[in-house]
């Protein structure tokens, strides 16, 4: 497995740095995935970089890559490095085009534009400047607004816009996720 990593990279005790290990990851783990990185996080760097073309993005992926290396530490291979993370980038990497996709989609489309003129004042419960943070994007905007301002089922509005039950129930979840960090972060 990664253990062969560690004879690459085995410094002496006195420049491992204490407690930096989590506590239910033992030492020779920690050594192995610290190797791993050493030697392949400036390549799967540049992976990344070539797969969204934006270094905070980039920077994102490759965490997200050695993130899931250490999940899987135990299941890895030796010689499946670094295409194992390379490819950990590369479906990441897929995945974050599908979301921009659907996004510009929705985005560019004025029919499903939420019209705020012709909108009815929303109940009692929603609050409108909630509807109108800088943290939704257009289509969690949307999906609320349907689902809470409009009153429709999340069937009605998955037939609105195309998409799934389910991923209407993924967007309205994450948009209440960020509208709730929103407000924990005014009242601190």
């Amino acid at each position: 497995m990664l253990y062969a990593l560690v004879a690459t990279f085995d410094p002496p005790d006195s420049t491992v740095t204490r407690g930096a290990e989590s506590p239910a990851l033992p030492a020779h783990h920690g050594r192995a995935l610290e190797a791993a990185y050493r030697l392949h996080a400036t390549a799967v760097f540049r992976f990344a970089m070539r797969c969204v073309s934006r270094r905070d993005l980039a920077e994102d992926l490759t965490s997200e890559a050695f993130l899931a290396l250490h999940r899987n530490l135990d299941r890895v291979e030796l010689d499946q490095l670094p295409s194992w993370l390379f490819r950990v980038v590369k479906n990441r990497a897929i995945d974050f085009w599908r979301r921009e996709k659907v996004q510009r989609r929705y985005a560019e489309r004025p029919e499903l534009q939420v019209d705020e003129a012709a909108a009815p004042e929303p109940p009692p419960q929603v609050s409108p400047p909630l509807l109108e943070s800088r943290a939704l994007k257009p289509i969690h905007r949307l999906c609320l607004t349907l689902r809470y301002v409009e009153g429709m089922s999340r069937a009605e509005v998955a037939a609105r816009l195309g998409l799934s039950e389910t991923q209407v129930k993924g967007h309205i979840q994450y948009a209440r996720e960020l509208l709730r960090r929103e407000l924990e972060g005014r009242t601190e």
